[in-house]
């Protein structure tokens, strides 16, 4: 695990300063090692985080003509069974890493031995003789990878964006679209950044760089699809299910570096823990979570932890020491993501490292399996579906509030006209509230929703999740946060085998009796605690809605007397936003939050 970095150019003037500068910039991605190259077109550079091939695994690897090289940020999990294919046919090795065989099967097949490596990644590969670099990210986007393009041609590439502050001639200049967005999808769910001219590369994509012209080519190579197979069996599905996640988890232990997990009390981390447990034998994992000290309820992880036999860790933060955490997490974070329970990933995640680098985590099962409570929605309002439209539409014009309206508000429109994903928090006409004059273009979800038009609106809902929600905040929040503290974040959830099982689950199997994740929950019967089998996908509440009263007038100056905010934004909106929240009229917890994490990262990186 690492983070890699290049700047592109004959025009770049002191590369290996340039690059050096680059890398220091994401020390905490890997404080173990770094390493470099440099030529007339390219500086290359990374930093290591050792958890494979501790001895010898350090990088640039070189291909043995020595006529390509590879920088690599990720675990490849089945690299033991390729590096074996490789070594029938002849191949040589140098190292026992998964960066030597990434080299050699993209030498060997190239692009298309993309979807043979089951892991997650972001590497690049520099042809030495012909001065092209290939970088691919891995299928969900696990690991980041950004580009600045300017002028037409790419000149610098990076795990993080804060890499290209301070490259010569970049210059923040702010992306208003990718505000606009942020307020509404709580993330940014463009291509483009916030900062105008840096780019992500998407999942399941590569791109080709010419070192000497700057140009790049970009292909997608891989995307999650919905295949539902309807004559699955239940009883056979769910051992397979089970079986595959097993492997899954087995091949996420491998480390030679002391390996955890993150533990929620949640059914997902569950699944984890237990099979973790099971593969180490009667030698405890070590489990991590973190709780709120003013909240109240149960605490789940504890009892699932005691079921399992576990070593386990709980750690309480408080208002105050999450508050002053906020601007460093911005930092972290290059883009602010408006999601509070991310501030308390960073706090587990730094009580992990004290005593494992690896974790393993449950993400990516809510939207595989169907978990979130809203895929729930389309079958309350299939009740109400068979009424004329016409009389749905008279019902919404009633001028109050009544129970149901939601439902046949649901009904009335089409489910691409209101689900952009589980977050929705200010509104379109919310938008043009809180901006000054501003025409209001949000991200069209539309051709997301033609690629599934023939399947039921939950589906549709989770593959809208799959696509942007995953992607923009439960990856990037998991990576961020775990490698602003040095600790590597495995999702064995999000592996390609248990993808390949997944997306063929029929509806049936994904909500059932009133329950989500049906059949996962099914397949681990037995094993894991009843209570946390039928435990109700609660999230990770994090309480920012106690946290904002009326004595932080610290916080709510941070906004109204942002710059971007004051010459953009309508503050007498926000200041009554504040005043309903802090009075109780309303809950505007969310809206406030996001305010404050622009506020936050406006003043780190433009002002």
């Amino acid at each position: 695990m690492c983070g890699i970095s290049g700047v592109i150019g004959t025009n770049i003037e002191n590369k290996e300063g340039v690059i050096g500068d680059m890398v220091s910039a994401i020390i905490h991605r890997g404080p173990d090692q770094d390493g470099f190259f440099v030529d007339d077109t390219v500086g290359l550079g990374m930093r290591r985080l050792s958890i494979i091939d501790l001895s010898s695994g350090k990088q640039p690897i070189y291909s043995q003509d020595k006529k390509s090289l590879i920088f690599f940020n990720g675990e490849i999990y089945n690299y033991l069974e390729l590096r074996e294919e490789l070594v029938s046919q002849g191949k040589v090795f140098d190292t026992h890493s998964d960066t030597e065989v990434i080299l050699q099967m993209y030498e060997t097949y190239g692009e298309k031995m993309l979807p043979r490596l089951r892991g997650m990644f972001a590497f690049c590969i520099y042809n030495v003789e012909q001065k092209t670099i290939f970088i691919a990210r891995d299928f969900f986007g696990i690991k980041p990878l950004y580009y600045w393009n300017k002028d037409g041609k790419t000149v610098a590439f990076s795990s993080e964006i804060k890499s290209f502050l301070g490259i010569p001639g970049f210059t923040t200049v702010v992306n208003e679209d990718a505000v606009l967005n942020y307020f509404s999808f709580q993330y940014n769910p463009l291509d483009e950044t916030f900062f105008k001219g840096v780019w992500k590369l998407q999942p399941g994509h590569y791109m080709i760089i010419d070192t000497i012209s700057g140009k790049e080519t970009i292909q997608k190579y891989w995307h999650y699809e919905i295949n539902q197979n309807e004559n699955l069996g239940e009883k056979e599905t769910a051992e397979k299910i089970k079986q595959t996640i097993f492997d899954s988890v087995e091949h996420h232990m491998i480390a030679d570096v002391p390996v955890g997990a993150f533990l929620s009390g949640g059914v997902d981390s569950s699944i984890i823990a237990t099979t973790m447990q099971s593969v180490r034998g009667e030698s405890k994992i070590k489990t991590f979570t973190v709780g709120f000290d003013t909240l109240t309820e149960g605490n789940e992880s504890k009892e699932t932890s005691d079921f399992l036999g576990t070593d386990h860790t709980e750690i309480k933060i408080g208002p105050q020491e999450y508050f002053d955490t906020l601007p460093k997490a911005v930092w972290y974070f290059d883009e602010p993501v408006g999601d509070p329970s991310a501030i308390g990933l960073y706090f587990v995640a730094r009580e992990a490292r004290k005593h494992v680098t690896v974790v393993l985590s449950g993400e990516g099962a809510d939207e595989l399996f169907g978990g979130y409570n809203i895929y729930l929605a389309p079958f309350a309002y299939r009740k109400v579906a068979w009424i004329p439209k016409v009389i749905l539409g008279l019902f919404l014009k009633i001028p109050f509030g009544f129970w149901g309206k939601n439902y046949i508000s649901r009904a009335y429109y089409d489910i691409s006209d209101w689900y952009i994903g589980n977050a929705s928090i200010f509104k379109k006409n919310e938008l043009k509230d809180l901006y000054k004059n501003k025409d209001i273009t949000l991200y069209s979800l539309k051709p997301l929703y033609k690629q599934v038009e023939k399947v039921s609106d939950s589906s549709k809902m989770q593959y809208i999740d799959i696509h942007t929600w995953l992607i923009g905040d439960i990856l990037a929040k998991a990576d961020k946060m775990t490698m602003a503290n040095s600790l590597e974040l495995r999702v064995p959830f999000l592996d390609i085998e248990v993808a390949k099982l997944a997306n063929t689950l029929p509806d049936r199997f994904k909500w059932n009796k009133g329950a989500t994740k049906y059949l996962l929950r099914e397949a681990f019967k037995s094993v894991i605690p009843e209570t946390t089998r039928n435990r109700k996908k609660l999230g990770f509440p994090t309480p920012v809605r106690d946290w904002f009263t009326a004595n932080r007038v610290d916080v709510y100056e941070k906004i109204l007397q942002n710059k971007f905010i004051m010459e953009n934004m309508n503050t007498e909106y926000i200041q009554k936003l504040i005043t309903d929240h802090t009075s109780k009229t309303r809950d505007n917890s969310r809206k406030i939050y996001l305010l404050l994490m622009f506020s936050l990262w406006y003043e780190r990186f433009v002002k």
